[in-house]
Formats: C-alpha cells, sequence, structure tokens
C-alpha cells in the first residue's frame, strides 16, 4: 500500500480501525517529501521533530498529515509569505483555521511555496524559488497556492490548505490535477492568514477528492468573534455537504466563459465534463453574466488597493527584515521595502497606491465597487434560475515556467474564469475533468450561491463518483 496516495477519507478509516499507526502514515510521507520534493520544491520549511508526537486533538482528522500555505500563521513555525521581508518570523500564535486542525487532530508536515504574499498566478512570484508541476517539471503548478497544489499532487501530502483571492486555490488545483475549493466569503475565518487583499481573500482545502474537501471544511468553517468578516453560521456538516439530490439540478454554462482565449482542449475536456452531468440528471442551460469582460480590470484595482494599505505595515520597525545602512527613518523605510519586496509586489503597492491617491480614487477605487456591484447582480440574476454554474476553472493547461514573465496582463488574464467568483464572495471549486495531449490536467470548475457549498461539492462529488480523473498520478 502507498500509503502517500491515500485520500485523508481512506487514512482515516484505516486510522480509526487501528491497521495503520499515525507515526507510520506520517513518516512515510516525510520520506515521500524527501525523494520528490527536491524536483517539486513544494515546500519552504518542514515541521520539527516536536511534530513527530501524538497528535494533539482526537477529532474527526485524528492523525492525517497535511500541509499549510505559508500565508497561514503557524505558533513558533515560521511564516514567510515567500518574501524576503518575513524571513525569520515566527508567529507568536495560530490561525483559527490551525487552531480547529489541531483540535481535530491534524499533524502538520510543513509550510508550502507561494507568489510572495499570494500575488501571482505561477508561484513564479515567490521570493524564495519556484515550484514545478509534478505533472510537467518544466511547467508552472499554477499560484497563488502552488506549492500546496504541487504538494496534493506530488504524494507530499494528503491535503494542503490554501488561500483564494482571484483563484489562488482553483487554478493550481486545476494545473495539477486536484481538487480545490474557494468557500464563501466569511465562512472560513480569516484570523491569521496574512492579509493581500481583505475583502476578496479565502481559506479553503486543496485535496484528492470532493469528499475530502468536505471534511476538512467540517474542521475549518464556522464563526469566530477573532474576524470580523466571519459570518455567523455553525460548522458545516461534511454528510449534508455531499448528500443533496443533483438529478433535476439547473446547471448554467455562462457563454462568457467560452469565447475567445479558451484553449480548445481544456473546451473539450470541460464539454465532456458536462455532459457527464448531464447524464447524471442535471438540466444545463446557457446563461449570461454580462459583466465578466470587466472582471480582470475590477479585480486589479480593489486587490492592488487594498493590498497598498495591508502592506504598509512592513517596514522594518516591529519585525521581519530591516536593512542596514540608513541615515533617518524614512531611508530605512525606503532600503527596507525595496530590498524586502519582490518586483510583483512593488507593482501591486503602487499600482494600488495610485488608485486610492487623491485626485484618482473616484475614477479608479470608486469606479470599481461599483463595477463590482454589478458583477454580484449579474450572478443573483442567474441564481434566480440555476442552482450551480459551470465553467472552465482556467482558459488554458499549465503554461512552461518563464513563458509569461515578461508579460503581466497575459499572467494575469490565466485567472479569467475564477475572479469574478472572489469578486462576489460565492463559493466556487475546482475538480479534475481530463488531460491534454501533452498529459497536463484540466479543471472543471463550478460555482454555487453565497453559502451554499452543499450545492457544489454534492455536484462534484457525483461527478467523481462516475469518473476517474483523480485518481490519476504525475509520473514522479
Amino acid at each position: 500500500m502507498e500509503l502517500h496516495w491515500l485520500t485523508v477519507k481512506e487514512a482515516g478509516e484505516l486510522l480509526s480501525r487501528g491497521e495503520l499507526g499515525w507515526r507510520e502514515l506520517f513518516l512515510g510521507l516525510r520520506e515521500r517529501i524527501d525523494r520528490v520534493d527536491p524536483r517539486v520544491r513544494a515546500y519552504i520549511s518542514l515541521a520539527g521533530d516536536d511534530a513527530i508526537s501524538p497528535p494533539g486533538g482526537k477529532g474527526s482528522l485524528s492523525g492525517i498529515p497535511l500541509a499549510v500555505k505559508d500565508n497561514i500563521c503557524t505558533k513558533g513555525l515560521e511564516t514567510t509569505c515567500a518574501s524576503k521581508i518575513l524571513k525569520g518570523f515566527r508567529p507568536p500564535y495560530d490561525a483559527t483555521v490551525i487552531e480547529r486542525l489541531k483540535t481535530a487532530g491534524c499533524v502538520l508536515l510543513g509550510k508550502t511555496n507561494l507568489d510572495e504574499f499570494a500575488m501571482g498566478s505561477s508561484t513564479e512570484n515567490s521570493g524564495l524559488f519556484t515550484t514545478h508541476n509534478p505533472w510537467d517539471l518544466g511547467r508552472v503548478p499554477g499560484g497563488s497556492s502552488g506549492g500546496s497544489a504541487a504538494a496534493v499532487a506530488a504524494g507530499e501530502c494528503l491535503a494542503a490548505l490554501g488561500s483564494d483571492t482571484g483563484g489562488s486555490i482553483r487554478q493550481p488545483a486545476a494545473f495539477c490535477g486536484v481538487v480545490g475549493l474557494k468557500p464563501t466569503y466569511g465562512r472560513v475565518s480569516r484570523y491569521g492568514l496574512v492579509a493581500f487583499a481583505s475583502s476578496l481573500d479565502q481559506i479553503g482545502p486543496i485535496c484528492r477528492t470532493v469528499e475530502d474537501a468536505a471534511l476538512i471544511m467540517e474542521v475549518i468553517s464556522g464563526y469566530d468573534p477573532k474576524d470580523s468578516t466571519s459570518a455567523p453560521y455553525p460548522p458545516l456538516n461534511a454528510h449534508e455537504l455531499l448528500s443533496k439530490e443533483v438529478k433535476g439540478m439547473v446547471v448554467g454554462l455562462p457563454r462568457e466563459y467560452y469565447g475567445e482565449g479558451l484553449d480548445p482542449q481544456v473546451r473539450e475536456a470541460v464539454m465532456e465534463g458536462v455532459r457527464v452531468l448531464e447524464g447524471l440528471g442535471c438540466r444545463v442551460e446557457e446563461v449570461s453574466l454580462p459583466h465578466t469582460p470587466y472582471a480582470v480590470a475590477t479585480y486589479y484595482l480593489v486587490a492592488t488597493a487594498e493590498a497598498s494599505s495591508n502592506l504598509a505595515r512592513y517596514d522594518g520597525v516591529r519585525y521581519g527584515l530591516r536593512a542596514v545602512g540608513y541615515e533617518d527613518l524614512y531611508e530605512m523605510y525606503v532600503k527596507t521595502r525595496s530590498q524586502g519586496f519582490g518586483e510583483e509586489v512593488k507593482r501591486r503597492i503602487m499600482l494600488g497606491t495610485y488608485a486610492l491617491s487623491a485626485g484618482y480614487y473616484d475614477a479608479y477605487y470608486l469606479k470599481a465597487q461599483r463595477v463590482r456591484t454589478l458583477i454580484r447582480g449579474d450572478f443573483e440574476r442567474v441564481f434566480e434560475t440555476c442552482e450551480a454554474l459551470v465553467t472552465p476553472t482556467s482558459p488554458t493547461p499549465a503554461f512552461r515556467i518563464g513563458e509569461r514573465v515578461q508579460d503581466p496582463l497575459t499572467m494575469y488574464l490565466s485567472d479569467i474564469y475564477t475572479i469574478s467568483a472572489n469578486l462576489a464572495g460565492i463559493p466556487a471549486i475546482s475538480i479534475p475533468c481530463g488531460f491534454t495531449q501533452e498529459g497536463l490536467p484540466v479543471g472543471l470548475q463550478i460555482m454555487g450561491r453565497a453559502f451554499d457549498e452543499a450545492t457544489i461539492l454534492s455536484l462534484g462529488h457525483a461527478y467523481q463518483g462516475v469518473t476517474d480523473w483523480h485518481k490519476k498520478t504525475p509520473p514522479l
């Protein structure tokens, strides 16, 4: 039995029956990391020897080894956001999701790589190193949660946490052939998630199966008084998330997601996925989300403005990097931020600062917020007649490392199908639905109404019940 290809559900059953020991599972995954991570480079850091101690909790995930994106605070374990400016930072507290995972008995394997401060679509913007796609080591794993998706796909953990601001869970999940869920905004506490864009960020699971995503959501969801944006709802129930009847569901295909720029092989794989859903009894209708063409521009005004504000705290005064050789406080700020931030982070801070500046606020940021309202209205109207929407997750499969580094606009368009869900605050999931002729995974995205994770998870679970794309593993 290859322990590293177990699902969370399978491992949990073996552990509960005493047929597998948590230490055996943990060490098996550490051995797998030692063997393949020098090529994949999914991890920034690994948990120390103290991780090889009995699980702290006795909950539903007791003994399950997970990885965590390195922008989620872990007490005493370095949290860098893949940025030089936070090198050596060890938080004095755990994020709420980490507390809940520990209470459930999870064991932390380590922290995974990402685009610096979650700003990117390929993990090439990491201030430390680039992660490689396990299906083709010459290609990107997606971003910004590329390390988490690559770790799951490569069998270096059973599941991982990522964060999604404009597609950062779903797009890498699609590129790496795994499942990635962005919950409804407010469904999962953001306390302890290092902020990029506070009105868009959301933590979610990356796993091999939709069932595993439901099991993790059962643990990490629910109201948290430490997060002022946390929705006042109790934790989700995994069984209820997967048991909704899909026969008779009305599924919409937004025409704006199937037009120019969509790779023909991606389109064919997604449409085959739609035919599978029809075979399960879903009724498919073409719909329109007319303000979709404005989503990327809207996102890159709202997100950069919030990033400009959130990243002002990294100044070299209290923690993280402090430059040397300065004569006054102003020079220390300039040198620290110049040396500590990478080029993409600087670009977004400058864009956001400009959009918020006097004389431009109304023309850019305020107008973007108004368009965001229109985008949200599009979804509300469509969901009056549809229970879910099905689209490609990304317009292309994984691209080659270095291919888009000098072309930020093309890179930004990698998230054209995922951004709208963040702007509207709705849940969305990417599930594997096929491969290109080059053997690269393709992801199918399902979006649902706010706080209706049950519909999209039930659809995804039913789809995986009659397909086996999620069972494929890369030839590492």
